[in-house]
């Protein structure tokens, strides 16, 4: 047998076409592995083949790649989107991907095609994401390079992918009805067997309930264990011994054991033993699917409500496109009970908007004419109209699907160690179930058929599939409860990563505190008319300002004249030929107003005078966010090292860190002086809480960066963990549902590989039967699953955090 050079399968060398290139012996099983070696070697790509190594490619089809004009007709716009460079961006899903070699090759041949910028593809769904210049290079062409590597490429669609998940459970549903029907009969079946073998039944008679086994047990065998089959192929072709083979061993031995035993009529058959394995250990398997859709459920939800068709306004005229179609600068109209699918600015006076799916507000919010439209929020009342300021491909709730699509595709470090114990636990399982079978048959001098079902229940009964499940399950239950609590995990690894951290920073304006100054004390000096200070106030929207009128709540109107706003300092006025002073104490003092023995300590001061004679000064303060200080003191419960930033001066942090018991805190801090604070620490794990522009840097530099949603969206690429409540329950929140996570996967891992140790040398000593391992291993796994179900119950753990 000799390998083709290109895909590695092996054909009788007769078979293979020969080719003699630079002194070297070449094969090739068809045309296609012929055509994609040379263009690998033409664009010195034939390193693809050492990483390739021992694994096998699928050969090329016919994939037709003469005529690719159609992906550049106006039906396939709507699927490229536009960067910030004017640049394009397209979504396709790859076929024929076996391993990473295979990612390796497509983005090292398109990187090279001029006009392309950047590729990414994700080996675990296959969606590969391509930045290029449309200028430069169409998109057939790019469709026509990766089929001229032997790969199939079409355009990424999310309701063609939800048809194909929907098949695949009709799939699973179809066999195990198969299953289950077969199963029930074969029992019945299996009965009469058993008491036949107490009361001699004749051999006629045991042939007929044989041969009505081996009827039902087949379909069962073949058709809904195929699945089985299937991914243990793959397994070994990648040298890895899983569940799946430990599954397919132990059925297939015990049905051909017993298609032997049944045709010599030697020893007794145990097809009800291959249906019930098979059976039960797809319903764990179909268990797993339902247990991940439910718990998925809710990351689907945002995406079930966007619209498939916008109204737009042009020329006065309305008609219908799809928001992919939709340009920046478009008149939008939305109906009632609509969707807002694209982010943009009221045109219309007014809209009472839902934004619990953005923001999770019960109340819906008043908008008013030039305010920004978030994209999720929901039109309740009268027909509107805004004009966009994105597309649809950047607004707001379309990135937080994508963060949501992709937030499962990056394994905690805990999920790696788990399948890794599972692999080699798999081996371990083959050499004991081989040295029992040895040991029984040989030392034992048992007979063959003991010694097999020996074997095969060791085997049946240790399968992994409970230690294959520990982290997944368990992870997709934490996202899932943390998304309806509107916390958004980006990446799934985030979970384990908050539960181990050890260092903790903390912004301070905006995250422990409410970023709006209040009025805490007014000292008057003389008696004044408040309408004077209200009217002066109206002129400015400096957050003092709107504070002090706040607290004052008068709504009456005076006509000021030369009134005048002097950025950073105060306002000027008049009225009635009295001049008018609000501002900071040494505004006021410029404007020749005597203030004497007065200490504003750790206050915020705004002072108001009349004719160079004090009247007031409001003392404010940035007040903490409610059970700040609560909070703290339980954080540092779970984290050792607690530390407040802040670009602040030193006595408003200083009083800010002492209210809250944090000992270490650091002042006036330019953005550049807190990402250094987190190099210093980078030996340790770190999450940064912040919520502004100058937080970017250190978000990014801890090894988790939680942000509180905000307007601006650099703040939220830069987190790795979104809060959309601005409150820090919100926050705490995060941390319980992490630990509570991170704690029931080290326990399901414990129980899978405890309940196996226990397990398998009952097995050994001949007390199981491969019927009840069967369903012994299923328990195992639904003891996973249900375990991981009790993260819903966070809530009642880490009491001490409430």
């Amino acid at each position: 047998m000799q390998a083709c050079s290109h895909c590695n399968l092996k054909y009788p060398k007769s078979s293979l076409k020969e080719i003699k290139h630079n002194d070297k012996i070449l094969y090739f099983c068809c045309n296609g592995c012929e055509g994609v070696y040379f263009l690998l070697l033409e664009n010195h790509l034939e390193s693809f083949y050492e990483k390739r190594n021992h694994h096998t490619l699928t050969p090329p089809k016919d994939l037709q790649i003469a005529d690719l004009s159609h992906f550049d007709s106006k039906a396939f716009e709507k699927y490229l989107f536009e960067d910030s460079k004017g640049l394009k961006q397209v979504a396709l899903t790859l076929e024929g991907i076996h391993c990473v070699a295979c990612t390796w090759l497509i983005e090292k041949a398109l990187q090279k095609l001029d006009g392309i910028y950047d590729t990414s593809l994700n080996y675990t769904n296959n969606k590969l994401k391509i930045t290029f210049d449309l200028q430069k290079i169409p998109l057939s062409q790019i469709i026509k390079t990766i089929r001229m590597l032997g790969y199939d490429a079409n355009i990424y669609d999310p309701k063609t992918s939800e048809n194909k998940h929907q098949k695949q459970s009709q799939k699973y549903y179809f066999a195990l009805i198969i299953a289950i029907f077969c199963t029930m009969n074969i029992m019945w079946i299996a009965v009469a067997q058993y008491a036949g073998y107490f009361s001699d039944i004749s051999a006629s008679m045991k042939n007929v309930l044989n041969l009505a086994s081996f009827l039902l047990a087949t379909p069962v065998l073949f058709w809904t264990g195929r699945f089985f089959y299937i991914q243990a192929y793959y397994q070994l072709k990648n040298k890895i011994i899983g569940m799946d083979l430990l599954v397919s061993t132990g059925a297939f031995l015990t049905y051909f054991y017993s298609i032997y035993a049944s045709l010599t009529q030697n020893g007794e058959t145990y097809f009800e033993a291959v249906s019930m394995i098979i059976t039960f250990v797809f319903f764990g398997k179909f268990l797993e699917i339902r247990a991940k859709k439910h718990a998925g459920d809710n990351l689907d939800k945002l995406s079930q409500i966007l619209p498939t068709q916008l109204t737009i306004i042009k020329n006065n005229q309305k008609q219908t496109l799809s928001p992919q179609e939709v340009e920046i600068g478009s008149i939008i109209e939305v109906s009632p009970n609509e969707i807002i699918a694209i982010d943009g600015i009221l045109l219309s006076s007014e809209a009472l908007l839902d934004t619990q799916n953005i923001s999770g507000e019960v109340l819906p919010k008043l908008i008013k004419k030039d305010d920004i439209l978030t994209s999720g929020s929901i039109n309740t009342q009268k027909t509107i109209r805004y004009q966009s300021t994105k597309t649809y491909n950047d607004s707001t709730l379309f990135q937080l699907i994508n963060i949501l699509e992709n937030s499962l595709s990056n394994k905690p470090q805990i999920q790696n160690l788990a399948n890794a114990l599972s692999e080699h636990f798999s081996r371990f399982v083959l050499l004991i179930a081989l040295l029992s079978f040895c040991g029984w048959y040989f030392i034992g001098e048992r007979d063959f058929e003991f010694a097999l079902m020996i074997a095969i229940s060791v085997i049946v009964i240790s399968c992994p599939c409970a230690l294959a499940l520990a982290t997944p399950i368990a992870s997709i239950v934490g996202i899932s409860e943390a998304f309806k609590h509107k916390i958004i995990f980006k990446e799934t690894k985030f979970l384990e990563s908050i539960a181990r951290a050890n260092c903790i920073f903390f912004d301070k304006t905006g995250t422990l505190t409410l970023g709006k100054p209040q009025v805490i004390q007014v000292k008057k000096f003389c008696d004044f008319d408040e309408n004077l200070l209200a009217c002066l106030l109206d002129s400015s929207y400096h957050p003092i300002a709107k504070s002090i009128k706040s607290y004052l709540n008068i709504t009456k109107s005076l006509e000021l004249q030369d009134s005048q706003e002097i950025l950073g300092k105060g306002i000027i006025a008049k009225k009635d030929g009295k001049k008018l002073i609000g501002g900071s104490l040494q505004f006021l003092q410029e404007n020749g107003i005597k203030i004497t023995n007065f200490d504003p300590k750790n206050f915020i001061t705004f002072g108001f005078g009349i004719d160079k004679k004090i009247c007031a000064i409001f003392l404010l303060e940035d007040a903490l966010k409610q059970d700040a200080k609560n909070f703290i003191q339980q954080i540092k419960t779970l984290i050792p090292q607690v530390v407040l930033l802040s670009g602040d001066h030193q006595k408003s942090v200083e009083f800010v860190a002492k209210n809250l018991g944090i000992k270490e805190y650091y002042h006036s801090l330019l953005p550049q002086d807190k990402l250094q604070i987190l190099q210093k620490n980078k030996e340790k794990i770190s999450i940064m809480v912040g919520d502004g522009i100058n937080d970017t840097l250190a978000l990014k530099q801890s090894n988790i960066g939680i942000s509180f949603s905000t307007k601006n969206d650099i703040i939220s690429l830069s987190s790795d963990i979104i809060l959309l409540h601005q409150n820090l329950k919100s926050l705490e929140n995060t941390f319980k549902i992490s630990h509570k996570t991170y704690k029931t996967i080290k326990q399901n891992i414990f129980l899978s590989i405890f309940y196996n140790l226990l397990m398998i040398p009952l097995a050994i000593c001949g007390w199981i039967i491969p019927l009840f391992a069967a369903l012994s291993m299923s328990f195992s796994s639904l003891l996973v699953i249900t375990n991981s179900l009790r993260i819903k119950n966070w809530k009642k753990d880490f009491k001490n955090l409430s």
